[in-house]
């Protein structure tokens, strides 16, 4: 075996050229599989991130006959007395936080241009709130006792052109059924630096959502951050006896959570279509050797050499380059993915619906995507050698020695 390594690690340096030609397509194969395997992986995190912060909390408390599609108004499907609510679900040693909110259907308006919004009602005071605070971009916070503020995204002011201090019209439905429209003062200005949600939130204090609402002392939701994620069974059965419902994160993002199993299929089948095109150039360079060792191929089964050596010769080449390959892959790979996850790609507003994502691409690359890819190049590469190996392997002694007979 340490002569057939020999042999092979020669054979490859004969024309150095064509071999590190073959390593770097490999490698360069690899390096974007990494590439997007750390956007997949950074994209779904950020995203259930994201809604996480921003929309469905670890956890919501809701009435029972509360369907978040239509964001009902009427008392029956919501919480009563949410304040209390939510102080008793804050006092569980694993929940970090509770903050009741109200969510309402409105039209903002500020002359002729107008927009759909998604009203929530919150709490200004509460944590859950910070990073609209920290996505201030213009103005202030609006406070707990305002009743003639309000505060609205980056692109839905663009939108508008709306700026801080400017009076715009809102209507929104009520718990009767039938509309309420105020005007409001421009208190500020956020960026979450995501457009699906910046481009249709309007926040107002709780207590003025629930005067505009007609809701009164009612709620739509307990929205609940947790310590730590994984308490979220200990906490939904610390409340089972409570006469809510109380809904996990994973069943409020189950379209995240579905989409990264696709992706993940879809992410293998990519790993078989790059490499599978980057192997032909492996191919290739092992057929032209074969072609150009053939007299050589002759004499080293003329003086006894098995044909299972010869195979095995083209074999181990192939692994010098897979390894080679690999390793550049892996050098070039861990660029991009540190790239893609310290400043990102800048994609602006894609307009999906579902899911949260931000205007940026950010990746993150786990040991898994690692191993697998370098694995999924290592084995391709050993089979795509394996014609040529074959073809070495069944030459004809007598053949090989007068050069071959056409193929």
């Amino acid at each position: 075996m340490k002569t057939l390594i020999k042999m092979a690690f020669r054979d490859l340096g004969r024309n150095r050229r064509r071999s590190l030609f073959s390593m770097l397509a490999l490698g360069m194969g690899l390096a974007l599989l990494l590439l997007i395997a750390s956007i997949y992986e950074g994209q779904m995190r950020l995203s259930l991130d994201t809604a996480i912060r921003l929309q469905t909390g670890h956890l919501q408390v809701r009435a029972a006959n509360y369907n978040e599609n239509k964001t009902s108004l009427a008392w029956e499907d919501l919480v009563a007395d949410p304040q209390l609510v939510a102080s008793q679900v804050a006092s569980l040693p694993a929940v970090e936080l509770a903050t009741p909110r109200l969510y309402a259907s409105g039209i903002l308006s500020l002359g002729e241009k107008t927009n759909g919004v998604r009203v929530i009602g919150i709490d200004p005071d509460s944590t859950a709130n910070q990073p609209f605070r920290l996505g201030l971009v213009s103005g202030e916070f609006i406070t707990a006792e305002d009743r003639q503020g309000l505060l609205l995204g980056q692109p839905l002011a663009d939108k508008l052109q709306v700026e801080v201090g400017d009076q715009v019209n809102l209507l929104v439905n009520t718990a009767s059924g039938e509309v309420d429209e105020q005007n409001f003062t421009v208190r500020g200005i956020y960026d979450t630096h995501t457009p699906g949600y910046d481009r249709s939130t309007v926040f107002l204090p709780l207590a003025k959502a629930q005067a505009i609402t007609q809701s009164e002392n009612h709620a739509s939701i307990i929205f609940i951050l947790l310590k730590d994620r994984d308490l979220t069974g200990a906490v939904v059965n610390a409340l089972s006896s409570s006469p809510y419902q109380v809904v996990t994160w994973e069943k409020m993002n189950e379209l995240v959570l579905q989409t990264e199993e696709f992706s993940n299929a879809f992410l293998y089948v990519l790993y078989l279509i790059v490499l599978g095109i980057t192997a032909t150039v492996i191919v290739n360079t092992l057929v032209m050797a074969v072609f150009e060792r053939t007299r050589e191929i002759g004499i080293l089964s003329a003086v006894g050499m098995k044909s299972n050596h010869i195979m095995a010769m083209f074999f181990i080449e192939s692994s010098m380059l897979a390894i080679g390959g690999i390793i550049i892959g892996l050098i070039l790979g861990g660029l991009m993915a540190w790239y893609a996850k310290t400043v990102g790609f800048y994609i602006g507003d894609m307009g999906v619906t579902g899911m949260l994502y931000g205007d940026r691409l950010y990746g993150h690359l786990v040991f898994e995507d690692i191993a697998s890819a370098s694995l999924v190049a290592f084995i391709i590469t050993l089979v795509a050698s394996l014609y040529p190996a074959i073809l070495a392997a069944r030459m004809e002694p007598v053949e090989a020695l007068h050069g071959g007979k056409q193929l």
